[in-house]
């Protein structure tokens, strides 16, 4: 964890966080004690001036890609998964209000009554005004990932870093849970992550980050001080850059 007195070294972050994090060891859903948990985190990061984006998929609910692989019209299944961002959106923002923390969700479909519409001036004005800003509802087109989405909002609101949080501590050669003798990256080029097909993101979301000079950190999402100690300029997981 970071010492006392110290400040973050960045000021502005867009944070990809999956809809399978939410679920902690269930197999559905969301767990209430692990969306407290990066709750709590956020709460601590915005208490100290970060600006915080944050892009949630819906793999705990729904994956539209899953859907359509059996059998389903492709366009109808990716309209279910960005509603299931949603609903994660609407979660991650009740415990942040919880914390006393500020929050918008912003969706790319229009859903009035639950939150508002992504407009980008809007999302930074939030941002700049101390809110933390939910982006729901992926880019709001079938056929985008979420991982897209997060690279796209990223370059919106001008972050100085994009982070990915995932279930291990960074990028390996191989999958870690099933190899272990696969070797963790520290840095990578976005050339050697796409060259390498090492399922960092999708290749959307990866060359957007390439084409606009995003840096990006993979990390541990279920290591409590990772979020913190990444803000503050230490080197944790993967920088692809």
């Amino acid at each position: 964890m970071t010492e006392s007195g110290s400040q973050p070294v960045y000021k502005r972050v867009l944070l990809k966080l999956s809809g399978e994090a939410l679920m902690g060891n269930a197999e559905y859903g969301i767990q209430p004690e692990v969306i407290s948990r990066f709750a709590q985190e956020i709460t601590e990061l915005n208490a100290q001036g970060v600006q915080l984006g944050i892009v949630i998929g819906g793999g705990n609910i729904f994956r539209g890609a899953g859907l359509a692989a059996s059998g389903m019209d492709r366009v109808s299944a990716d309209h279910m998964g960005m509603l299931a961002t949603v609903l994660n959106a609407l979660a991650l923002q009740d415990a942040l209000e919880r914390n006393g923390t500020f929050c918008r969700v912003m969706s790319a479909i229009r859903i009035h009554e639950v939150c508002e519409d992504y407009l980008r001036r809007r999302a930074i004005r939030h941002l700049e005004k101390g809110r933390v800003v939910i982006f729901a509802a992926g880019t709001g087109n079938p056929f985008f990932t979420t991982d897209s989405a997060a690279s796209l909002r990223a370059v919106e609101i001008g972050a100085e870093l994009m982070l990915k949080a995932t279930q291990v501590d960074g990028v390996y050669d191989a999958d870690p849970r099933k190899n272990p003798d696969a070797v963790r990256y520290d840095t990578l080029s976005y050339d050697e992550v796409i060259n390498n097909r090492l399922g960092v993101m999708d290749t959307t979301a990866v060359v957007m980050c390439q084409e606009q000079k995003m840096p990006l950190r993979v990390f541990d999402v279920h290591k409590y001080g990772n979020l913190t100690d990444i803000l503050y300029g230490k080197n944790v997981g993967t920088l692809v850059k």
